[in-house]
């Protein structure tokens, strides 16, 4: 435990340094200003799909550029041979970049429309939300070397990202949609602005769960793959 949490303490250094808080912010005070310039808007309904298409970039792609940087710099590399775990590894990127996420999305939801929301929902959607992009985001980019050549194939997973969209305003609303990772974390969130049934929040809590613990335990495959065997040690993660 004191590993991963001195390990979380340097993400969010290295991620202050980086100037993901800095970005974060300047996206938060834009959008802020923008939104208060707006009319009537029924923010309960777009608050979810506001907030699942920000974090695709505040997790997702936060933690493919953490990931290069850190092979451009041989971190990821040298963090092979000290006590830390490769687990601990993922779980610090994941935890960090999800408190940058959290206090993003609160304040603006916040500050654009007030407190009269379930919290523990919200808070729910977006802390399952962003392990499972942070985590998929290093599956996605631990065979890649240079932004790049990971440029392209990234366009694919935020198309893929976005088909719960589809069953959200009405386009394709067949159950086979609730099979997507992605849904749970969406129904969640919606059920922090609206009243939605019981079993959904259960679904979104358990479902979402599963798919956390899916995508941890394939970054855990990606990094002995990419990582441990290109050093040639067989530590386990």
């Amino acid at each position: 435990m004191k590993r991963l949490l001195a390990t979380i303490g340097w993400d969010v250094r290295l991620q202050y340094r980086q100037g993901f808080y800095f970005v974060s912010a300047v996206v938060a005070v834009l959008f802020i200003v923008l939104a208060k310039q707006l009319g009537e808007i029924d923010w309960s309904r777009w608050w979810p799909v506001l907030i699942l298409e920000n974090l695709v970039v505040n997790a997702f792609f936060f933690m493919a550029s953490l990931v290069l940087l850190e092979k451009g710099e041989g971190t990821i590399e040298a963090q092979v041979v000290t006590p830390l775990r490769p687990g601990e590894y993922l779980m610090s990127k994941a935890i960090s970049l999800g408190l940058l996420s959290l206090f993003e999305s609160l304040l603006m939801v916040v500050v654009v429309t007030g407190v009269r929301f379930n919290w523990l929902l919200l808070v729910a959607g977006i802390g399952l939300l962003v392990m499972f992009y942070g985590l998929y985001g290093f599956v996605a980019v631990s065979n890649y070397d240079s932004i790049g050549d990971f440029i392209l194939p990234s366009v694919i997973w935020v198309f893929w990202f976005s088909l719960p969209l589809l069953y959200y305003f009405g386009v394709w609303q067949h159950w086979l949609m609730f099979l997507h990772p992605l849904q749970p974390m969406l129904v969640l969130m919606q059920g922090a602005f609206t009243e939605i049934p019981v079993w959904q929040i259960g679904y979104g809590l358990l479902y979402a769960g599963l798919w956390v613990w899916i995508a941890y335990w394939f970054s855990r495959r990606a990094f002995r793959r990419f990582v441990l065997a290109r050093q040639g040690t067989g530590r386990k993660a």
